[in-house]
Order: C-alpha cells, then sequence, then structure tokens
C-alpha cells in the first residue's frame, strides 16, 4: 500500500514543481519515465535475489532506497538531481518493494487458489493509491509540496518493519536446499517460449498507459479548466475502483483462461480512453472515466504473474515476472516521457491519448494469441507446492 500509493501520487507534484523550479514538463516526465526504466531493468535481478536468498531483506533494503530517494527529490534544483533521486534511487527503492510481495503470496498459496491471492493482494495494493493521493494532495496544499516529500520519505520508512514477516519466504521456496532448476535452465526455457513474450509485449502497454495517466492526467484536467482537486479525486478513485477490480480479476482468473480476461480488460480500456476523449470534460465526465478505468486498472498485474506462474511454475516467479515487469516499465518509461515530450512540442496530449487506444487493441490481440500452458517440465515433474 505504502510503496504503490506513494508511487501513484507522483502525478500531483508535476505542476507545482514545474512551475517554482521553472522547469519544462518534459523535465519532470523524464525523471519519471527513467524511474520506470530503471524499476524495469533492475526487476529481474532483484527477483533474482529474492527467489534465492529471501525476500525481508530485499524488501528493507528497498524501503531505505525509496525513502532516500523521495527525500532527495525534495532537495533537487536540476534535472539531473531530479533524473537520480526521482528516476535511479525511488526506480530501485520501487523494484524492491511492490512486485516482490507477489513472489512471496505465489509461493504461500496452493495453485488453486493463487489467482484469487494475487487479485486480493493487487487489490489491497491500490488502497494505497486511493489513500495516499488525497493525502499527498492535503500535505502540498498545506505545507508545500517540498515538506510533502519529506513526510512522504518518513512514511516510506515504515516499510522496513513491515518486512521483518517476509523473511519466512526463503524458507518457504526462495532457498537453495531444494533447487529442482538452475537459474540459466528457468532463463532459457522462458527466452524459447513464444507465449512468454506475447505476454510480456502486452504488459508493455498496460505500463504505457498507467505511467502516462498517472503521471498526466492531473495536469491534463488543469489544463481543461479543472480544478487541482479534480485531478487528485480522479487518481484517487482509480485506486478506490481497482479494489474490486484487481480482485475480481484474481478470482476469475482461477475459474476462466487468464489470456482471455486479459484481453477483455485490454478492449475494455481503449473503449473508455476514446469515450473519455469524446466527451465532454466535466468534473462528473471525469470521475465516471476514473471509476470505469479503474475497474481494470491492476487486474492485469494478478493475471499477467498468474499466466507466469502457470506456464512456468513458482519458484523462480519474482525473477521470471521481473522479466516481464520489464517490458511493463519499458512502456511506462515511453508513456510517461512521450507525454511530456508531446505536450512541450505541441500543447497538447491529444496525440499520446490516441496512442495509448491504439496499444490497448494491440494488448488484447497478443494476448489472446499467447500460449499459456504449462511447460512440459511441470506436467512430468511437478514443484511441490
Amino acid at each position: 500500500m505504502l510503496s504503490l500509493g506513494i508511487r501513484h501520487g507522483f502525478g500531483i507534484f508535476l505542476r507545482p514543481m514545474t512551475l517554482d523550479l521553472q522547469w519544462p514538463r518534459s523535465t519532470f516526465a523524464f525523471a519519471i519515465a527513467l524511474q520506470n526504466l530503471v524499476w524495469g531493468f533492475s526487476q529481474p535481478f532483484v527477483g533474482m535475489i529474492a527467489d534465492r536468498y529471501g525476500a525481508g531483506r530485499v524488501l528493507a533494503v528497498g524501503g531505505l532506497l525509496y525513502a532516500a530517494g523521495l527525500a532527495l527529490m525534495a532537495q533537487a534544483t536540476t534535472s539531473l538531481e531530479l533524473a537520480l533521486s526521482t528516476g535511479v534511487l525511488i526506480g530501485l527503492g520501487l523494484s524492491g518493494t511492490y512486485t516482490i510481495v507477489f513472489g512471496v503470496v505465489s509461493r504461500a498459496v496452493m495453485p488453486e487458489k493463487r489467482s484469487t491471492a494475487l487479485g486480493l493482494l493487487s487489490g489491497l495494493a491500490s488502497f494505497g493509491q486511493f489513500a495516499m493521493l488525497p493525502y499527498g494532495q492535503a500535505l502540498i496544499s498545506n505545507i508545500g509540496w517540498w515538506w510533502a516529500l519529506m513526510i512522504l520519505a518518513i512514511n516510506a520508512c515504515f516499510i522496513l518493519p513491515l518486512a521483518i514477516p517476509l523473511a519466512a519466504d526463503r524458507a518457504n521456496g526462495a532457498g537453495t536446499a531444494n533447487l529442482q532448476q538452475s537459474v540459466a535452465s528457468a532463463l532459457a526455457e522462458a527466452r524459447a517460449h513464444r507465449g512468454f513474450w506475447l505476454v510480456t509485449l502486452g504488459f508493455f502497454v498496460c505500463g504505457f498507459q498507467v505511467v502516462f495517466i498517472a503521471t498526466h492526467l492531473p495536469a491534463y484536467l488543469l489544463d481543461k479548466g479543472m480544478s487541482v482537486d479534480v485531478g487528485m479525486v480522479a487518481l484517487a478513485l482509480i485506486g478506490l475502483a481497482n479494489i474490486p477490480g484487481s480482485f475480481l480479476a484474481g478470482y476469475l482468473g482461477g475459474r476462466y483462461p487468464k489470456k482471455v480476461l486479459l484481453t477483455a480488460i485490454y478492449l475494455a480500456r481503449a473503449v473508455i480512453i476514446v469515450v473519455f476523449l469524446m466527451a465532454p470534460v466535466t468534473e462528473w465526465s471525469v470521475y465516471l472515466f476514473a471509476v470505469a478505468l479503474g475497474l481494470v486498472w491492476l487486474g492485469t498485474v494478478p493475471l499477467t504473474s498468474g499466466i507466469v506462474a502457470q506456464i512456468f511454475g513458482v519458484q523462480y516467479l519474482s525473477m521470471l515476472f521481473g522479466i516481464v515487469y520489464l517490458g511493463h516499465q519499458i512502456g511506462a518509461f515511453l508513456g510517461g516521457w512521450l507525454g511530456g515530450y508531446v505536450f512541450d512540442t505541441t500543447g497538447s496530449y491529444s496525440l499520446v491519448w490516441i496512442i495509448a487506444a491504439l496499444l490497448s487493441v494491440l494488448a488484447a490481440l497478443v494476448n489472446l494469441l499467447a500460449d499459456d500452458r504449462e511447460v512440459d517440465r511441470l506436467s512430468v515433474s511437478p514443484v511441490p507446492a
């Protein structure tokens, strides 16, 4: 909740920071884009460490880096300082917090309950987005963005004691005593699997859409004459609606083909974006858009991670899902950066909205074509639950 909640609140800092520090929006957008790229490229390696040595230590180090990045973000006065703090440090912190927990939960539950558990986890994480956005906006409005970032850095430190119970993950399957497959073999198996790469391509689109909207929606609405609170409430509503949306996606993923559900989610996103662009921009149209989008916001996470577990098992899930998440974060980099670049170049976000809708159709198609059957190794000798 803390990791995802703080991360999805960066959009409300875009306008006050760029105005006070006289930066173009592309400077802030690039730092957020770099954050997602660093998060993505470090995720497979961090996941490998968590799979091998346990998630507790990884989560504690991630929390420290997260807090340090937020504190240094408040001190940034140049684009380089913002890139190093917001981009590099927070990106590394995120790779050791949010996604790591999915591997822990996958190993802790029986296969038939895994999808529901991951959906519940994703939904509860989204409560952080719902709770932290009004909290962050209240801090900015009352004490300014600098103090708001410093307080959020203190809040990120709360991740450290929460990492203690996850130390037991190593004994539940992440240790080295009973390994049935080597890291090299797991990587080779994934590299040769066509469905793995199609799912990764679909997740690329998810990253593009989520980070573009989370970063630029508040500024987009301000440009349309809405108040600062409308953007904050919209992002909070997305997080709130995602709680039942993610849980429902996970629940249905345990009963119906996950790739078909992913196809439906991406098609729904395309329709929601197109309708939002065609409708007049009012407070109610924004809130309806937020609720509709929230229902399909992060339901992709339990379904996508569930497909990876379904195909390859859970022994190296954090590492393999980390590779899929790299695809997500490359899309996130492009969504965050392109939004700022296109706005500074054209004075409008329209082109990026259209790209986001078209990519949704592509993601629906590649997920539908993905082979999600378990590999022969599991059908011959399943990994014990």
